[in-house]
């Protein structure tokens, strides 16, 4: 029997998939648990495993297709089987033996969607639920409901609701009600209201073109496809003279950048940040770095950086400082008051890491060892340049390490990575003229500047956590104590 390939779900929020590449060929044995198809998520990419032996048939998806999840993207065959004419993922449920059936004097499509009685492919169930429309209310003209039935559907509403001759256009309410037009996922309608923008006037990236977070956050930043007080601001012509200055980059993104600045900007706008800076003498850390390299090098063949110490500090600073480990929940604009401070048992360091196609915070787990912090750090850079990280590897963090001493940058500013509480961002370590005892001296330095989330974190307890890291830095024996 055929099995279908379908695309999977990666991630609680996750809408659409990008077939990033098939790894093995059209007509090619497949044995059950080898890789068969590498998938981008808005996080990673992430090779999938074939669920069943056989030949590997049918392809629908080519390679960076972006799809729904749940929707086949080719099969399995038998030897001699042929594709199949549907596929069963698209068909309804079945329903056991054992279900009762509904009751006849029950009426309303809530009860024929319940029991799975109404035949419809997944793609067309997505659309008509983000779109408000009752399957039970479409005819189709198959079999099953299909997208193209749900498309004219709703045309069809469109032209039901279409102003009529004179009409102003604009709701009883007073506002122009254009997104409910749009093909578009639930989170991205939801950033359009917030956001004043007209889903109408946004290039969606979508399946068949549907808006997806991601264009909502683009189009705001590039400040197209916004509305305001019930009007709509068309979008500027690029092709006027003297009209260069407006055009794009003109380079192209992928999902994980455009997910990326979706959530700095949500981090950004909703994350009331503070900053604390200090700078610190380095020497000592320069010293110890080089008589523990020697041993951890003959452990384990891993070179140590300055960020495999700056880890294992942080990590054991944050378990005198239970508030910077923390994280903020029940973030809701309308009722703030609602939110809670949930503190985190366990103390797991990002590392935020710079990838052509955006960035990504691998996380380090048991920060004890400089040999074991050492190893994983490794690991987790050389997997995520490679993208081969899984989704565990970037789950779970509490804290996070940007440190951009390697570019010869001395000091900067970091976004929190929301919920934690806090984010480290390092510069580099060079050479300043300080006072020392009277005396003006030359010593290594290096700038630290604390991000922190002002729910949770506040100034005093800001100011301990970096003056402990300060001082372990200056004096690495203090771990000892």
């Amino acid at each position: 029997m055929a099995t279908n390939i379908i695309m999977p779900a990666l991630e609680m929020a996750q809408e659409t998939g990008v077939l990033v590449a098939w790894l093995k060929r059209e007509g090619e044995s497949v044995t059950k648990g080898e890789p068969l198809i590498t998938v981008e998520t808005d996080k990673v990419t992430v090779e999938i495993a074939a669920t069943a032996s056989g030949i590997l048939g049918g392809i629908l998806v080519q390679e960076g297709g972006q799809v729904p999840v749940g929707q086949t993207v080719g099969w399995l065959l038998a030897p001699g089987e042929s594709v199949p004419s549907a596929a069963p993922a698209n068909a309804p449920m079945a329903r056991s033996s054992n279900s009762p059936l509904p009751p006849k004097e029950t009426q309303g499509s809530n009860v024929a969607l319940r029991y799975g009685l109404i035949e419809a492919s997944p793609l067309a169930r997505k659309i008509a639920q983000e779109n408000g429309l009752d399957l039970a209310s479409i005819k189709p003209v198959g079999k099953r409901i299909e997208k193209s039935d749900v498309l004219s559907a709703m045309q069809a509403r469109e032209q039901a609701v279409a102003p009529q001759a004179g009409d102003t256009g604009r709701a009883r309410t007073g506002t122009i009600d254009i997104n409910r037009r749009v093909m578009a996922s639930p989170k991205a309608r939801r950033l359009a209201v917030e956001l004043e923008m007209d889903l109408a006037l946004i290039d969606g990236t979508g399946p068949d073109g549907a808006v997806l977070a991601a264009d909502v956050i683009t189009s705001h930043d590039t400040g197209r496809g916004r509305a305001r007080s019930g009007t709509i601001t068309a979008a500027p012509d690029l092709t006027a003279p003297g009209a260069a200055a407006l055009r794009p980059y003109g380079e192209s993104v992928g999902t994980m950048w455009k997910v990326m600045a979706e959530r700095m900007s949500a981090s950004w706008t909703t994350v009331p940040h503070f900053y604390l800076t200090r700078e610190v003498q380095a020497s000592a850390l320069i010293d110890w770095r080089k008589k523990a390299a020697p041993t951890v090098e003959k452990r384990t063949g891993v070179k140590l950086t300055y960020t495999d110490l700056l880890v294992k500090i942080i990590a054991h600073a944050l378990k005198n400082h239970p508030r910077l480990n923390s994280s903020w929940a029940g973030n809701n604009p309308a009722q703030p008051a609602r939110g809670e401070i949930v503190r985190n048992e366990d103390v797991n360091i990002g590392i935020a890491t710079a990838l052509d196609d955006g960035l990504i915070v691998p996380v380090i787990r048991n920060c004890e060892s400089l040999s074991e912090i050492a190893t994983q750090r490794k690991d987790l850079i050389e997997r995520a340049q490679a993208h081969r990280l899984n989704l565990a590897d970037i789950a779970g963090g509490t804290f996070t390490l940007s440190n951009l001493g390697m570019y010869n940058v001395d000091a900067f500013n970091a976004i929190v990575n929301a919920p934690q509480a806090a984010i480290l961002a390092v510069g580099r370590i060079a050479d300043r003229v300080i006072a020392l005892e009277g005396q003006a001296v030359v010593r290594p330095m290096m700038v630290l500047t604390l991000s922190c989330d002002h729910r949770v974190v506040d100034g005093a307890r800001g100011a301990k956590f970096l003056d402990e890291l300060a001082s372990l830095i200056e004096d690495p024996w203090g771990l000892l104590a």
